[in-house]
Formats: C-alpha cells, structure tokens, sequence
C-alpha cells in the first residue's frame, strides 16, 4: 500500500499549529521591519511595507512548512527532521514571498521605487528570516521539552515500574521516549548505564548515564530499580549474560529488546517497548548472531517451484517460512506426518505469507519412489530442500535400520529421481554428526552426503550440495527443550561431561544460512556453516536455571550421568581428510575432499540397500561402520566396499601401525559405543 505524502497527513491539532506558525511568522516579520529602521519613524516610502505585506509573509512560511510536512504530527514528539521542515519551511517561504512581493505589488505605487516594486530592504529580510526560524524551531523545542517534563514529573516511583536502561545509544533513546509518551506502561526511567566513555556522568534526554555496564552490580543498588531493560539491539551473548546475572543476583528481572534479527525479520511489529520480552536462553549463548539480507540471499528462488521435504519438522517449518518470504511462484510442502503438515499450511495461510494459491501440501514417504516420483512430476520443481530425516541419536541406536533406511537409501533415491527429473537444485540439510561418526544416525547422514556428491558426478545439469551445521535451538530432541523439562520438574538437570561442548545456532539462523548456501559454489560441495565457538554444556545448563530464577546448584541440581553409547566430548564439523576453504559468503565454508567414483559408491549403497531389505541390523550396523575410514584409506587407494563377505572385519582397513585396530588405537577411540570399528557385528542395542 501507497503511504500518503508526509505533507498531506494531518492530525486533528494541525490547524492550530498553522495557526501558532502564522502568529510567529508574522511577529518575525514584524520584527524585522521595526530592527531595520531602528524603531525611529518609518519614512512614507516604507510606511505602508509591513501594513500590506506582513499577512503574505506569514502565510507564504505556512505554506511552505505544509509543504515540507511540518504539520503531519503532534510537537510533543518532534524531533530533529520536524526542526528542519520548520526551517526550511521560513527559508522556502521568504523565497516565495520576495516572488509574490515581485508579481503582485501590494504596495500602493506612490510608495514604490520607479518600477513600482517596493524593493524590500535586505537588512529586514536577513532579520525576518533569522527570527522566523528561531521562532518556529523554538516553539517546538519548547513544547516536546514542556511535554517530556510534565511527563517525568508526572512520574513517581510509586507510580510505576522503575527501570534502568543498558545503553543509552539509539535504542536507548527509543525506549525512553516510549517510556515518557505511553504513560500507560507503567516504566520509569531511572537512569542509563552504557560502556560509551564520552557519555559518563552525563544526560541522555535529562536522564543521567549513572556508570559502566561492569558497574551494573553498584547501579543497581545505588538506584534499586525494579527491573533492567535491556536496549541494545546487537547487544552480543556475553553482554546479555553478564547483565542477566548481576539482575538475578540482586533479584532484579531482565528483559531485552528483540535482537536486530529479529527486527529485520519483522517480528514482534509495533511501539519499541511492546516488543520488549524476557531474555531467552540464546540471547546469552556469547556468540554474534548470523544477519543477512534474505531478500538478497535467497533471489534466486522468486518466482521458482520451490520442494521442501520434511516440510513439518523444526528445519524444514522453517525453510518454509522464511522461503515464503522470497516470493516463490509456488512453494511445495512434503511430509509423511499429517498434523506437523497441516500445522505449517495453515501457519502460512493465516499469516498471508504466501497466497493461496501458491502453497502445495504434499502427504509423502520420501522413501516410496513410485510417490517422490509422481510429486516431482505433478509440481516440477525447481529447487529441492531435503530436510526429511530421523535425527534422535538414541532411537536410532536402538533402530538402525530404520535409520540407514530413511538417512541414507531414501537421500540416494530421491537424489537419483531429481536428477532424472531435471531438478535445478537439490540441497541436503546434513549435520555435524556425520564427521567422524560414533553413532548410526551420524553414519547414516555421513552415508546421505556420499549419495549426494555420487549424485552430483552423475547427473551435471542439476547442482547438488549439501550444508552441514551443528545443533539448533528449540528443535526437536536437541538439548534445550530437555533442560526446560527437567528445570520445570524441580531437577535435577542432567548434563553428560562437564567438558561436554556443543556448537549452536538458533534455527531461523541456521535455516537463512541454509538457503544462501543453495546459491553457492559447484555442485557436489559439502558446504559447512560458521557455527561461531563452541559453547559449554555445562555453562547452558546453568544459563538456563538463571533464566528461570532460580539457583544452580541450590534450587535446582546438576547431575553428571557419563556419555551415553556414541557420544563424543566434543563435536566437529570437519572431518580430518577434509579441507575447509572459503567460500563466497562469509559464514560458510566449503569442505574439499577426496570424491569417490560413483561406482562404487553405488555398490556400497546396493550391499547395505539388501542388508535392510533382510532387516540384517548386526550387518547394516557393521557395513556403516566402515565410513569412518573408507576416506583415509582412499588417499592412498580407492577401496572396494563390495568386496568384502557381508559383516566381515576383514574388509576395514588397517590403523596406522598396519594391524587391526585395538581398543586404544585413533581409529577406535573415535567410536565410543554403538558402532565399533574394530567389531564384526553391531554392539549396540538391539
């Protein structure tokens, strides 16, 4: 929708700032004339100048301050552009007025020079323009700084909630004068703390900058407010943390604005403070948030047929939010699961994100290709986000056929009937738990990569990648949902290692990264997300207790329970025969490796394809196993992964020492349960 002019939006006391302008414009003009002449008898050429001139003066400055709309709001929230349409406004209008003066004489002529154009003195205009901006500009100034003082005065600490404001920069400002205008909040601006050292001890808009944001804990109990507010949109985790515990330890609540990513997304629209909320566990993870432009990064699928699979899970929802906003021509949703499929249909007709003709809902096994194949050609889509997969460590453990099943054979399925169908671009949602896997469900993903750069060799005119990250906030089974379980239940809060780290992202951003990555690179790339560092499990879990007011170790209790089957200290996103190099976006690398020839990944793919189709979980389990080394063995030759009698040890490389790897070797200490290297069956759960 079209916004009208500034110059034609008024509101109900415009006329009576006209009016006031007038009055000002006038008096300027009034003054400038008895300045020029010294307040001494005007001579009878000049006696009549000021009695026909000034009404036209002052309406040419009114006029022209509409036109500059110096009249679409209230003066109470005047700020710095409303002064400059007031000046611009006497500028413009002297101007205007010199030209009517010119055209219409007003002047009776035996009072005007030979031309019979009164020359106006340029010593009263100077003076007439200088008080006239003086005048408006200040009559402006006066009522905002009448306004925001009977406010503060109307303000008393029982009256509201007193609230100090980290950051007295530009969002600072914002919340202050939301505080002042909208009474009806309930806040009362008690003072600023901001790491800026030119604005110590000063005012910010009269309210002073009281210390450091390291001085909060002093702050605090110098001005007892009752709550923290923090206003620092880019504001990084551990700043969020460290004001989140000084308000805890004095029992003083903390809420934030929303992060910048949040606001470029449109999230929470509105006045500033309305989108204020309680601070979230990923506002204090200490890493920088990732902030693109999706309008730019993801271009190239406007107006283009786009598949997303696994449509109703916590990646997949999100690809079609955020794929929603681009402007594709018609977005197809897939998903085996009717509810989450319906869900994420109806989010995005509710919301308008698409219209309604523009979304396909598609109930589909990406394991049946007769279906997959029907799909692609009813739709014929053009970009394909395959984000269908099992991911719950645990579960596939304890299925690992299912898991194989699904990871990895349907991946090399639906990779194969994209190709066939022409598709531009397929991209593969992987995780980190595909390097170096200890677990059937990193295998099984490790194997789904394999598939998709075998794919990428085979069919050229498709670009194939895939984009592996590490684990995202709030999604399924991750490990934040299970500490709010826990906290909410009394404890005890159960952590693995106190050295266990993880790298996180929150979903929105992992999605955004996600779909810039599909633009990137040649096909067949395993490109990697910058995760930023690694963040302590340990740490999280007490950040998360802080977050519900409570105590660690007091309130709620943290148990050590050991590392389940498969589980590693620490996750990598890199694999040791890979290579990171750069890409050309910023927070993505590419992963450069040795490729296999896609014979024989098709003959490792056909043994373990049978092995599933006999249901064989001890052999599935062993044969997947292998992708742990099949990588270091190819740097010195191509290995033969259909060689080998099916679940035989014989057929897994040597380690380094030329013998079968022992319990203390790399090669076995890289796997901690659930898939043994050096073992000829599966020793997981059954």
């Amino acid at each position: 929708m079209r916004r009208r002019p500034a110059a034609l939006h008024f509101h109900r006391l415009a006329p009576l700032q006209a009016l006031v302008d007038f009055v000002l414009a006038a008096g300027a003009f009034w003054l400038g004339f008895r300045v020029r002449f010294d307040l001494e008898k005007v001579s009878d050429r000049y006696s009549n100048l000021f009695n026909h001139t000034w009404f036209i003066f002052a309406g040419c400055v009114v006029l022209a301050v509409w036109a500059f709309g110096g009249y679409h709001r209230r003066w109470r929230y005047a700020d710095v552009r409303d002064l400059s349409r007031a000046a611009q406004g006497v500028v413009v209008g002297l101007m205007v007025f010199v030209g009517v003066n010119y055209l219409v004489r007003p002047v009776p002529r035996f009072a005007s020079t030979d031309s019979g154009v009164l020359a106006v003195p340029y010593g009263m205009l100077a003076v007439a323009l200088i008080a006239g901006v003086g005048l408006l500009v200040g009559v402006r100034v006066v009522v905002r700084a009448a306004s925001e003082r009977r406010l503060s005065f109307r303000f008393g600490r029982g009256e509201g909630k007193a609230t100090l404001i980290v950051g007295a920069g530009d969002g600072g400002r914002l919340v202050l004068r939301e505080m002042r205008r909208n009474p009806q909040l309930g806040l009362v601006p008690v003072g600023f703390v901001d790491d800026d050292p030119a604005k110590q001890r000063t005012r910010v808009e009269g309210v002073r900058v009281h210390g450091r944001i390291d001085d909060l804990g002093r702050v605090i109990e110098e001005l007892e407010p009752d709550e923290i507010l923090i206003a620092i949109p880019s504001a990084p985790g551990t700043l969020r943390a460290d004001v989140l515990r000084a308000g805890r330890r004095r029992g003083v609540p903390v809420r934030t604005l929303p992060t910048v990513f949040e606001l470029l997304q449109g999230e929470g629209g509105g006045k500033v403070v309305q989108q204020v909320r309680e601070v979230r566990v990923e506002d204090v993870l200490g890493r920088d948030p990732v902030v693109m432009e999706l309008d730019r990064v993801g271009a190239y699928l406007k107006d283009e047929v786009v598949l997303v699979t696994g449509a109703g899970g916590s990646i997949g929802s999100e690809l079609c939010r955020q794929i929603a906003r681009v402007g594709p021509r018609r977005l197809v949703i897939l998903d085996h699961a009717e509810d989450n499929l319906f869900a994420i249909e109806r989010e995005l007709l509710d919301d308008r994100q698409v219209p309604e003709g523009a979304v396909a809902s598609v109930i589909a096994d990406v394991k049946e290709g007769d279906r997959i194949r029907e799909v692609l050609a009813e739709h014929r889509p053009t970009t394909v986000f395959h984000a269908a997969a099992y991911k719950h460590v645990g579960l596939m453990e304890a299925n690992p056929v299912e898991a194989v099943r699904n990871n990895s054979i349907a991946t090399r399925l639906l990779t194969r009937l994209c190709g066939e169908a022409g598709v531009g671009r397929f991209v593969l949602v992987s995780t980190d738990k595909a390097v170096t896997p200890a677990t059937v469900m990193g295998a099984s993903k490790a194997m789904a990569e394999l598939a998709v750069e075998s794919a990428a060799q085979r069919w050229p005119d498709t670009r194939f990648s895939c984009v592996r990250f590490g684990n995202v906030l709030g999604s399924s089974g991750s490990v934040v949902p299970i500490f709010q379980r826990q906290i909410a239940r009394g404890g005890p809060v159960t952590v693995t290692d106190a050295g266990m780290t993880r790298y996180f992202m929150t979903i929105p951003e992992a999605v955004q990264l996600v779909i810039q990555a599909g633009s990137l690179g040649r096909t067949g790339e395993i490109l990697v997300l910058d995760m930023g560092e690694p963040v302590g499990i340990m740490q999280l879990a007490k950040d998360m207790i802080e977050l519900s007011g409570l105590k660690a170790g007091e309130d709620i209790a943290i148990e050590i329970v050991g590392a389940r089957a498969g589980e590693k200290l620490h996750e990598e996103l890199f694999n040791p025969f890979e290579t990171p190099r750069p890409t050309d976006a910023e927070r993505i690398s590419r992963a450069e490796r040795t490729l296999f020839p896609p014979a024989t990944v098709e003959t490792m793919f056909d043994e373990i394809a049978l092995l599933v189709l006999e249901g064989d979980a001890h052999g599935v389990a062993t044969k997947v196993a292998e992708l742990q080394r099949v990588h270091r063995a190819a740097e010195t030759a191509t290995p033969d992964l259909g060689a080998a009698p099916r679940g035989a040890a014989g057929a897994l490389p040597t380690d380094d020492d030329g013998g079968r790897p022992g319990p203390d070797s790399p090669a076995a200490a890289r796997s901690t349960g659930g898939l043994d290297p050096g073992a000829s069956a599966y020793t997981g759960p059954l």
